[in-house]
């Protein structure tokens, strides 16, 4: 069997997660939890089990390269490789690839956010090695889809289909379907047939090229020109001239809707994306009135339904709140009735433009 390598994606600001994930310290370096672990600590001991520390590597922002070796201090050096600026997931993947590539060019490689919860991480290892094994013996591009329990809007949606192949847990990907309102995503969890969109992909290295270049020529035509320079002192230099001229797409638009070749294996591991504070409140105990606490002196007076963060042992008292989210930093503080969390982003862009780019967000 081939190497395997993980790659973990950890460039992102985690806008959604204000005031506490911003762009000096993102939600992926938090304890956002209280495990002891941040979320990218978590990930890289889920994937290390899986790969071995050697052959994990973290593609980030360059301004969190001292973060990511600070947080993970069992990981290479040289396995920090930097994005000069953001270009979303595509060519985030592609440069991890083509790193790997100068070290094993018959590797299979597993794709994983770096913050994102999984809580049955046994079932997550088998789950892994069903479709690493499935990409080394075929040329699939293999994603994780996640059964859904509810018709979640927050989340893209897979379609599968029944296909004759050598294991009947992987499906072909008959569609892919961005967030959908409540009524279709309602139809899509009573069909039986939709899937939520993971973000985690297993695949080759080779059938991942082959892939990219039928189906994003001018991002395989940009990082071919750095063949011979990956893992040399002259690859970052290289990716600092060609990086900022790619195109800012998913590889979900940019290349799984295109092909073919995708196949999905349905998978139910204790999975959330944490991608917002109300996904968070799920994850959280709650007390007897349905509040999920974080902090130690917070006092609730007729109030339910909350998700309350407090910062260094602050004192908090909330009195007739229902539904709210409350996040109190030591530079901002948020209240924003939960239902309206998907406003948090435009929030951000708000304060910035109010109060100036230097305003901690």
């Amino acid at each position: 069997m081939a190497s395997t390598y993980c790659v973990i994606m950890a460039g992102g600001i985690g806008s959604r997660f204000w005031p506490m994930s911003t762009s000096d310290f993102p939600k992926q370096f938090h304890d956002i939890l209280g495990t002891g672990e941040s979320l990218i600590q978590q990930t890289f001991r889920r994937l290390s089990a899986i790969s071995g520390k050697d052959k994990v590597l973290v593609v980030t922002h360059k301004k969190y390269e001292a973060l990511v070796a600070e947080q993970l201090p069992d990981i290479p050096r040289k396995n920090i490789i930097c994005e000069p600026a953001r270009r979303n997931t595509a060519p985030c993947i592609s440069y991890a690839a083509y790193r790997i590539e100068s070290e094993d060019p018959n590797a299979n490689i597993i794709i994983a956010p770096s913050d994102h919860l999984i809580t049955n991480e046994t079932e997550f290892q088998r789950i892994c090695k069903l479709a690493i094994k499935t990409a080394e013996e075929s040329d699939y591009l293999i994603t994780l889809g996640i059964k859904p329990h509810r018709p979640d809007t927050g989340y893209g949606y897979i379609q599968f289909e029944e296909q004759e192949n050598a294991n009947p847990e992987v499906k072909l990907v008959k569609t892919f379907t961005e967030k959908p309102n409540e009524e279709i995503a309602k139809q899509f969890l009573a069909s039986g047939d939709f899937l939520w969109n993971s973000g985690l992909f297993i695949w080759s290295l080779k059938t991942f090229k082959t892939e990219l270049a039928a189906h994003q020529p001018d991002l395989h035509a940009s990082f071919e020109q750095g063949i011979g320079l990956y893992g040399t002192d002259k690859e970052q230099g290289f990716i600092d001239k060609v990086y900022p001229s790619c195109d800012n797409e998913s590889i979900d638009y940019g290349l799984m809707e295109k092909s073919s070749k995708v196949y999905v294996i349905p998978a139910d591991f204790g999975w959330s994306d944490l991608g917002t504070w109300g996904s968070l409140y799920e994850q959280k105990e709650l007390d007897a009135n349905k509040n999920a606490l974080i902090g130690s002196k917070i006092l609730n007076y007729n109030s339910a339904n909350n998700i309350i963060r407090m910062s260094n042992g602050k004192v908090a008292v909330v009195e007739g709140l229902d539904g709210y989210i409350i996040v109190d930093t030591d530079h901002s503080l948020l209240i924003c009735k939960m239902e309206n969390e998907q406003m948090i982003k435009s929030f951000v862009s708000d304060v910035k433009l109010s109060f100036g780019d230097k305003t901690e967000i």
